[in-house]
C-alpha cells in the first residue's frame, strides 16, 4: 500500500528551486493539503522574501496544547506577523539563507512539514504526560496508586475536519488516540471495516510490535464527558482506537510515531477511494469484454433496415 508523505510537496518543491540560486521572481500561489489546510506562498515585499502563511481549521485547539511554543521552537526568528485570513506565517529572505547545501535542504525540509510540526503539539504534550506519569506510578503498587494517575490525564480534543475529531490521553503505561471518521457511504463503511480487520490480523499474525487498533462505531468510554462531544444516532461515525504503548513513544521513536500517526485518516479514506476505483475498472472492463462477446455473437444473416432517397424503408438481408 502506498504511504501518503508527511510534507507538502508543492512547497518542498518550490523553496527547494528557489533556494538553489534560480533567479528571484514574484510567488503568489495557494496551495492545499490535507484536512482543509492551505498554504497561502507570496513575495508582498520584495522578490527576495518569501512569505509563508498557513491556515488550519484546528489552530485555536493546537494553541491550547502548545502548538505556540512548539512552532517557536521550530522556526524561530523565520516567524512574522500572521498574514490576515490565516494562523501562521513564516518570513524566508533569500539573501540570508544557511550557508551550507545540508542546513538549506534542511530548512526547506522543516518549513514544507508546518502542519505536520503544528499537529505535532498535543502528541508531544501527551508523551510528556506520560512520561511523568509512568515515573510517578513506578512509586506505587497497583492498589496504592492514587486516582489520577489510575485515571490518566486529560483527553486533549482535536477538531482538525467538520464533525471529526483526534483524542490524544496520556496514562502512566500508554498513550491513547481515538480518531473519529465519517462514513457517509453504506459502502465505505463496509471497507473501512475489511481494512481496519487486516490491521487487527496484521499484529496477530506477524507483527506484535504494532499498536493495538480497535474499531467501533459506537463512542468509547474515553470520550464520555468531554465538553461538545456528540455522538452520532446513526452510526455514520467510526471510532478508530490506537494504542500507544511506552516501546512505540521512546525519544528514538517520537517523531516517527508522530508522522505516521498523524495521517493515518487521510491514509484510511484514500485506500478506501482507491479500492473503489479498482473495483469500478474491474467492473468497467468485464462490462466491456461482456460486449464483445455479445458482438460477436451477433447472427451474420441478421436482416437490416435501409432508407431509399425519398426516405422509403426497406429490410435487406446481411
Amino acid at each position: 500500500m502506498l504511504l501518503l508523505d508527511y510534507q507538502n510537496v508543492l512547497i518542498q518543491s518550490l523553496l527547494t528551486e528557489r533556494f538553489s540560486g534560480a533567479p528571484p521572481t514574484s510567488i503568489d500561489q495557494v496551495v492545499s493539503d490535507f484536512d482543509g489546510v492551505t498554504f497561502h506562498i507570496s513575495t508582498p515585499e520584495s522578490k527576495n522574501k518569501i512569505r509563508i502563511s498557513m491556515g488550519i481549521k484546528c489552530f485555536k485547539d493546537l494553541l491550547q496544547y502548545g502548538a505556540d511554543q512548539q512552532l517557536q521552537k521550530e522556526y524561530g526568528s523565520y516567524i512574522t506577523d500572521i498574514e490576515p485570513g490565516y494562523d501562521f506565517t513564516l518570513l524566508v529572505d533569500l539573501d540570508n539563507l544557511p550557508p551550507s547545501a545540508e542546513e538549506r535542504e534542511s530548512l526547506v525540509k522543516s518549513i514544507s512539514l508546518l502542519k505536520r510540526n503544528a499537529m505535532a503539539a498535543p502528541f508531544e504534550r501527551a508523551f510528556d504526560e506520560h512520561a511523568e506519569m509512568a515515573k510517578e506510578a513506578s512509586k506505587y503498587s497497583s492498589e496504592t496508586a492514587p486516582q489520577g494517575i489510575k485515571e490518566g490525564g486529560e483527553v486533549m480534543a482535536i477538531h482538525y475536519r467538520e464533525q471529526e475529531a483526534i483524542y490524544i490521553k496520556a496514562s502512566h503505561d500508554r498513550v491513547t488516540v481515538i480518531f473519529s471518521t465519517i462514513f457517509t457511504d453504506e459502502t465505505d463503511r463496509i471497507f473501512g471495516k475489511v481494512f481496519l480487520q487486516e490491521f487487527v490480523d496484521a499484529r496477530r499474525r506477524a507483527i506484535q510490535n504494532a499498536p493495538q487498533v480497535l474499531f467501533r462505531n459506537e463512542a468509547p468510554l474515553e470520550l464520555q464527558g468531554i465538553p461538545g462531544f456528540r455522538a452520532s444516532a446513526k452510526g455514520e461515525i467510526g471510532y478508530i482506537t490506537f494504542v500507544l504503548f511506552p516501546r512505540h513513544i521512546t525519544q528514538q521513536r517520537r517523531t516517527d510515531s508522530i508522522s505516521h500517526i498523524q495521517t493515518f485518516r487521510d491514509y484510511f479514506h484514500y485506500h478506501i477511494k482507491a479500492s473503489k476505483a479498482y473495483i469500478h475498472s474491474r467492473m468497467r472492463r468485464r462490462t466491456a469484454d461482456f460486449l464483445q462477446v455479445l458482438n460477436r455473437a451477433r447472427p451474420e444473416s441478421e436482416e437490416k433496415e435501409r432508407k431509399t432517397a425519398s426516405g422509403r424503408t426497406f429490410r435487406v438481408q446481411g
